[in-house]
């Protein structure tokens, strides 16, 4: 890993880093645009592209916020199952937005590998 001079220089990981920690470091360097517009991946993904840090491929699998939708989507479908009086259906829609929220949980804990 090169470090360039004109570069802030980092106290710790960036994984473990807030998200306002990160955009203070990102404001400094000219060749980040959208700063406060980027979540703490995109965050993380440009400085690591910016102090030429290799990053790891991700997990395989859907993202966080993709499954997130999927929860929203039938929390949705377990209501309107429960307006229409089909008890079968909603039991079956609630249990599959509780194991998508597991899920999410699982995926936001830092992997031990």
């Amino acid at each position: 890993m090169e470090e360039r001079a004109d570069l802030p220089k980092l106290e710790k990981k960036l994984e473990k880093m807030t998200i306002k920690e990160l955009r203070d470091i990102a404001i400094q360097i000219p060749e980040i645009s959208g700063v406060h517009g980027m979540n703490k991946e995109e965050l993380i993904s440009a400085l690591k592209k910016a102090y030429g840090i290799k990053e790891e491929p991700k997990r395989v699998g859907a993202s966080v916020r993709e499954i997130k939708a999927k929860v929203k989507k039938f929390k949705a479908l377990a209501e309107e199952a429960k307006k229409n009086n089909e008890i079968k259906k909603y039991e079956r829609y609630r249990k599959l937005a509780s194991a998508f929220k597991k899920r999410t949980r699982r995926l936001s804990q830092p992997s031990k590998a």
